[in-house]
């Protein structure tokens, strides 16, 4: 079982790397999107390779954060679920990973893999004037979805794990502070540092 905890470690360690980065490509699609409208505006002119790579950004911060999201994002609005007992959610969760999510990621790698090979070979070209080649974005579909399947065999290891009591729960998110909450904590005893020494001064 330690093996497999540290495969799951290292799943959860790939898709935070992946969804750390991936996320900039929703800056990267608002700001051709932007950039597309004050050139229509402003030139009267127009490229459909600026509205495909649009969505084809968001296609892929969409489809490659999904592994990321089920770990780090993923909240349950349940009423019913929420009352149950811990044990009973992970029970619920793993035949969730073992019926429901794995056999739909293997339904989706099983046709869009051809699918995306299929693009690839015959270099398949957007048919609106001007557009951009296929394939990469076909390529998100079964990359997407192997990331996905692959954090939800890390969600069931967990989930073993806590039912034969190996690990705390893995569903209760740790919360982190962000970067401007560290900020704020730190002025925040700077602040009571400072005023403790002037009272003692006084």
């Amino acid at each position: 079982m330690q093996a497999l905890l540290k495969l799951s470690k290292a799943i959860d360690g790939l898709n935070a790397f992946v969804g750390r980065y991936v996320i900039w490509l929703i800056l990267a699609a608002t700001l051709v999107s932007s950039i597309n409208a004050v050139v229509r505006k402003v030139f009267h002119t127009s490229s459909n390779a600026f509205l495909e790579v649009q969505w084809y950004f968001f296609a892929a911060s969409f489809l490659l954060a999904a592994g990321y999201a089920l770990e780090k994002e993923h909240v349950k609005v349940d009423v019913i679920n929420a009352k149950l007992s811990q044990r009973t959610r992970a029970w619920i969760d793993v035949f969730g990973f073992i019926f429901f999510l794995t056999p739909v990621c293997l339904i989706v790698l099983k046709y869009s893999i051809p699918f995306f090979l299929q693009g690839f070979h015959s270099g398949e070209v957007s048919s609106n004037a001007g557009g951009l080649i296929r394939w990469p974005v076909y390529l998100m579909m079964p990359l997407g979805f192997g990331l996905l399947m692959l954090q939800g065999f890390s969600e069931l290891i967990k989930r073993i794990a806590f039912l034969r009591g190996l690990i705390d729960d893995p569903m209760v998110k740790r919360v982190e502070k962000s970067a401007e909450e560290e900020l704020a904590e730190a002025i925040r005893q700077a602040k009571e540092l400072a005023a403790a020494k002037k009272a003692q001064n006084a």
